[in-house]
């Protein structure tokens, strides 16, 4: 009948029998629009979905990296935090005045005199104790020997090279920095740290790449001068020795075959950069080509080199001499 809209074959709604009219099929046959597919990592079992995940759990499980740490604000970047096992090393660390963020300790752990003296001085700085299984300390630690003692310390805040000079200059005297060329043992940079503090120092520059950084053994090294004494690391120390040099201060290089006796460093009274190879391999090519004077420890035969930590000892001491017989 013409005008009628009602179709004689239309299957009951009911049916379960072939499609119905206008619906395109039903359930999984049914045309319905998905989206855009949607990428690896997330797609329900994909084997990029399961890698992901489990990156993830490792992150967050994770409190801290095996870096190096420390604590003083600056442009010169961070870096990661770092874990502190065993008795021994968590106890000196804290004597040292490192920064902490939390001390864990094992349940049910065999206390002794170093356990009781790790909590006391925690306690007293509000450092967070910790009280977590022994088989959880292992995955933290990697399987390092911890005896029940871990340490967790915060990353170190580098200076920016420049910000020493500024802060000598705030203080209205002259700048005295210590920059450290290829020495990649941290106790020569916690031995530099200390005696820059001991001889009116301004700071310690590293290099970022091939270089101690400020890693608890660093701290313990420094006997606690390393929160008093800014480090600054630097992209490229030779660039940051001709900033250096822009701004006013001479820089000195230590070698064995050096230009002048240290006795005889006239510059010691003006604003100055005193620049420590590594002890076996001294000043590499281009920052000795780049410092303006280099300076000889006078030393008895046989005696070809000292460690850095001793011999910026030597320097800054001469230096400090000096100055306060000006």
């Amino acid at each position: 009948m013409a005008g009628n809209t009602e179709r004689r074959n239309k299957r009951n709604e009911g049916s379960k029998k072939g499609p119905s009219v206008g619906t395109g099929g039903h359930s999984r046959r049914a045309l319905k629009g998905k989206g855009p597919t949607p990428p690896a990592e997330m797609r329900k079992g994909h084997a990029k979905q399961r890698a992901a995940n489990a990156a993830a759990k490792r992150k967050a499980a994770a409190p801290a990296a095996r870096r190096p740490a420390g604590g003083r604000p600056g442009r010169g970047g961070k870096s990661a935090s770092e874990l502190v096992a065993g008795r021994n090393s968590v106890l000196e660390v804290l004597r040292a005045d490192a920064p902490a963020t939390s001390l864990f300790i094992a349940q049910y752990i065999d206390s002794d005199d170093r356990v009781r003296e790790a909590m006391k001085i925690a306690n007293t700085r509000g450092i967070p104790l910790m009280e977590i299984p022994r088989p959880e300390l292992d995955r933290m630690t990697d399987g390092a020997i911890h005896q029940g003692l871990v340490l967790q310390m915060p990353p170190y805040e580098y200076a920016h090279p420049d910000d020493l000079v500024v802060e000598a200059h705030d203080r209205a005297e002259t700048p005295l920095v210590v920059a450290l060329d290829s020495v990649t043992d941290p106790r020569n940079l916690g031995a530099v740290i200390r005696s820059a503090a001991a001889f009116g120092g301004h700071g310690v520059v590293v290099p970022e790449r091939r270089a101690a950084g400020m890693t608890a053994g660093a701290w313990k090294s420094s006997a606690g001068a390393a929160s008093r004494m800014p480090v600054a690391r630097a992209a490229n120390l030779t660039r940051a020795l001709e900033a250096y040099k822009k701004a006013g201060l001479t820089v000195v290089g230590l070698a064995a075959d050096g230009d002048i006796t240290l006795d005889e460093l006239a510059a010691a009274t003006d604003p100055l950069v005193v620049v420590v190879g590594s002890e076996g391999k001294g000043l590499g090519r281009l920052v000795q080509e780049t410092c303006d004077i280099t300076v000889r420890i006078p030393m008895a035969g046989g005696n070809e080199s000292l460690n850095a930590g001793v011999a910026a000892s030597i320097v800054l001491y001469e230096v400090a001499r000096r100055r306060g017989a000006k």
